[in-house]
């Protein structure tokens, strides 16, 4: 009976383990993001840098070129035919050109450089409007509101569970969600739920989590349970359900992001109000969980506790 309990316990420790690495992982992510942030910041004073150079520069350059008396045909704010009172006046022929001395033989490579610099310009332009426009969207999923609509839960079908070759305490599992290819995912279930009542079972999941590796498997999805510490069960769609079946939220029109990103947190500011109800429903803020024209997913016995 002892080492029964001690085995319970060093499972119990196993999973704190790996819920320990996951969060450790979520940091590491956090902190790579922000290094990408102060490296964008970084570029953009370069560019206002590179710019101001630019401007210098041509300052530079017309002043030089004036004081060789080359003419300045780029110089676009001057009219080069007036208009008088009585018509068109007319422009007076140019005088003889003087063949230039020996010192203005520079230009072609003062010209050379000018457009080396107004290259360099466009480049710097050009991933300016292009950062401009990633923004854009950034923007907009950010100002989207942070509820279940952006969590994208999906009927699927444990089609085969196996033990984790690295850890006694996951499942390593094969599921269908309706695609064309099915999703690995890895869950610490292995304490509360037999290897042989995961095969072939329906369940729900969330399917737009990051993909994360956990002791080396990557995990694709996660399986959504009722659960308290003594008691785990994994929440049943209605009969008739289908994979790849979507579940929905009445008042919470579904518009799920591609892939979450763990630096918003959305899905940890959700997962409060994730819980089964009285009637052992699953809910978000009191809005059951419902596969459209099938009807709610369900707990099997647990009522009033989290979801997750």
């Amino acid at each position: 009976m002892a080492s029964q309990e001690l085995l319970t316990r060093l499972e119990q420790k196993a999973v704190q383990a790996e819920q320990m690495i996951d969060l450790l992982s979520q940091q590491i992510r956090q902190l790579q993001a922000a290094a990408a942030d102060s490296q964008k910041e970084q570029l953009r004073k370069e560019n206002q840098e590179l710019r101001l150079e630019v401007d210098r520069l041509k300052e530079t350059l017309v002043a030089l070129e004036k004081t060789q008396g080359i003419q300045q045909h780029y110089d676009f704010t001057k009219s080069t035919a007036g208009h008088g009172i009585n018509g068109p006046t007319q422009t007076p022929a140019p005088a003889a050109v003087q063949p230039a001395p020996a010192p203005a033989a520079a230009p072609p490579q003062q010209k050379a450089e000018k457009e080396k610099v107004n290259k360099k310009a466009e480049k710097k332009e050009k991933k300016k409007a292009e950062g401009g426009e990633k923004k854009g969207e950034k923007k907009a999923e950010e100002e989207a509101p942070v509820d279940v609509s952006r969590l994208d839960f999906r009927v699927g079908r444990i089609v085969t569970a196996e033990k984790h070759p690295d850890a006694d305490a996951l499942y390593v599992e094969q599921v269908d969600i309706g695609e064309e290819k099915k999703r690995t995912v890895v869950s610490g279930l292995v304490r509360f739920i037999p290897v042989e009542e995961m095969q072939n079972r329906m369940a729900v999941l969330l399917c737009n989590l990051k993909p994360a590796k956990m002791r080396g498997v990557t995990s694709e999805a996660m399986v959504m349970c009722a659960s308290t510490p003594e008691k785990v069960e994994i929440l049943a769609p209605p009969e008739g359900s289908q994979p790849g079946d979507l579940v929905e939220f009445e008042g919470f029109t579904r518009h799920p992001d591609p892939v979450l990103n763990p630096k918003k947190k959305i899905f940890e500011t959700c997962a409060p109000d994730l819980k089964t109800n009285a009637d052992k429903v699953a809910v978000y803020k009191g809005v059951p969980f419902t596969v459209p024209g099938k009807g709610v997913v369900k707990a099997q016995t647990l009522g009033n506790v989290q979801v997750k």
